[in-house]
């Protein structure tokens, strides 16, 4: 996450720009949230889209909520050296089109065994095949064709490499997380997102002083993509009440 950090950290440089207001969603998001810890001098505010500003997840305390066997748990499994790879790097679109949809009430999810009211509770990615197709893409066919092709080509290690440095990432970063943040921030949760439910952000006030938080209401995981108009008025409307002169 740090080289990922130091990268933005350049782009700065390189156009310029002494500080910036930093979006990120998922992952981005973590990479957004060290962005006040390890470059405060850079960082003029932060956006999180579903990603809270929390502690990376240790695997201690994944195996602790999801019990030892590591295909039970999707960021257990991609633990193993290249398992996860040769699952997947065959079956990019069929990932992206199983995944990469609109927002399902989470108890409809819970009844076809896809995910607990709070959250995944299972590995979706052993058997793509088995998952049922739940709701819509969010995606159109020409962006499924272009993140196919390309993972096509790249394969998944990059991308499974995060989940291999959640306790790395945490070890050398601690205060990402734990390290209160005194400049303005936005939390955007998504009132159906299984990956991270809203629950996930109810710590970040005593962490944030200068802290908004919104909900979409009937939105999944990809928030941004199934509500753009939405998520980017809200974030619009944050921007030009704090930093518009």
């Amino acid at each position: 996450m740090g080289q990922l950090c130091g990268d933005l950290a350049e782009l700065l440089d390189a156009l310029e720009i002494e500080r910036a207001v930093f979006v990120g969603h998922d992952w981005g998001g973590f990479v957004a949230w060290g962005m006040p810890v390890l470059f405060p001098q850079r960082c003029a505010g932060v956006i999180g889209v579903c990603t809270p500003y929390t502690p990376f997840p240790s695997l201690d305390f994944l195996k602790m909520m999801f019990g030892e066997d590591p295909e039970q748990m999707y960021m257990r499994w991609f633990q193993e050296p290249e398992v996860a790879e040769s699952v997947l790097d065959s079956q990019a679109r069929l990932m992206f089109e199983k995944l990469s949809v609109r927002g399902v009430d989470p108890k409809i999810l819970a009844e076809l065994g896809v995910a607990r009211e709070s959250g995944f509770s299972f590995n979706p990615f052993i058997d793509l095949e088995a998952v049922p197709t739940v709701a819509p893409s969010v995606l159109t066919e020409d962006d499924l064709e272009f993140y196919a092709s390309t993972f096509d080509r790249t394969g998944f290690r990059g991308p499974v490499n995060w989940y291999r440095n959640i306790d790395a990432n945490g070890q050398n970063y601690p205060g990402v997380g734990t390290q209160a943040l005194d400049l303005p921030t936005l939390m955007i949760c998504a009132e159906w997102d299984p990956a991270l439910p809203p629950e996930l952000a109810s710590g970040m006030p005593a962490l944030c002083s200068d802290l908004e938080m919104n909900t979409v209401p009937k939105a999944g995981h990809w928030v941004h993509e199934e509500y753009p108009d939405q998520v980017n008025a809200l974030i619009i409307d944050w921007l030009t009440r704090r930093f518009a002169r």
